[in-house]
């Protein structure tokens, strides 16, 4: 096996151990690893989102198995998820346009991390308001998922707690859920024009369910996952550096 494959594999372990310890996928930074050391711009969102499918898998699972997999907090932000992700996997970009989108996507996902901290504001907890919210919120992070293969559940877990729509738990439950059905529509649809190569996908696809299994079962030990998610975000902070030298110098 090439030795940068290799490596890659054993990127993608740590990756998606620290993020399914705290109920994530890891999209983001699998889309900014592979941005970084320069893979294809076709196959970046097809990788990701098979990996994501692997490590939310069995998170959905072991969610659902204890009870804390709501559908009525799912629901509404599947509704419009599902189809957007569809739409945006069928979207064959140019490399520009994606990596645009990219790059606004990577610098979103950073900024939730290193900025944004759980407001002190209130926001409106109504029905409608909620219903609302998660219709659009589904929309954006589904056709984000299908163009370039960031599952959203950075943001869909805090969002549902400050909205009171469902507890930390079904918070976690719902986001892993969520970029679980996302990334496979995505996939069913960029697999009708993209193909993947098997020599890297298993490899790297064995090291997140190894990752995954064990970073569900464990947890993250004595790291807060607000700490994990600024570790792994160095990643994300590199790719956008590269990725705006490529696209503005």
């Amino acid at each position: 096996m090439d030795t940068s494959v290799l490596l890659l594999s054993f990127g993608v372990l740590i990756i998606a151990f620290s993020y399914s310890s705290v109920g994530l996928g890891g999209g983001s930074s699998y889309t900014a690893l592979l941005t970084i050391v320069g893979f294809s711009y076709t196959l970046i969102p097809s990788f990701s989102l098979v990996l994501n499918t692997i490590v939310t898998i069995g998170a959905t699972i072991q969610f659902a198995r204890h009870g804390h997999l709501r559908f009525t907090v799912l629901l509404p932000f599947v509704l419009t998820s599902i189809p957007a992700a569809y739409i945006g996997g069928s979207l064959a970009l140019g490399e520009e346009v994606f990596q645009v989108i990219l790059l606004v996507s990577l610098m979103a996902v950073a900024a939730r991390i290193y900025l944004w901290r759980y407001p002190v504001f209130k926001l409106p907890q109504g029905p409608v308001f909620r219903l609302v919210l998660s219709l659009s919120i589904g929309l954006v992070l589904g056709f984000v998922a299908g163009t370039v293969g960031i599952g959203g559940g950075i943001y869909l877990v805090p969002i549902i707690v400050l909205t009171g729509i469902g507890t930390e738990k079904e918070a976690a439950a719902a986001g892993a859920a969520f970029i679980l059905l996302n990334s496979i529509v995505g996939l069913v649809a960029r697999s009708a024009w993209v193909d993947l190569p098997l020599h890297q996908i298993v490899p790297m696809g064995m090291a997140v369910l190894l990752g995954g299994l064990l970073g569900s079962h464990f947890g993250a030990g004595h790291w807060k996952p607000r700490t994990l998610q600024k570790v792994l975000g160095n990643i994300i902070l590199v790719a956008i550096v590269l990725l705006a030298r490529k696209i503005f110098w």
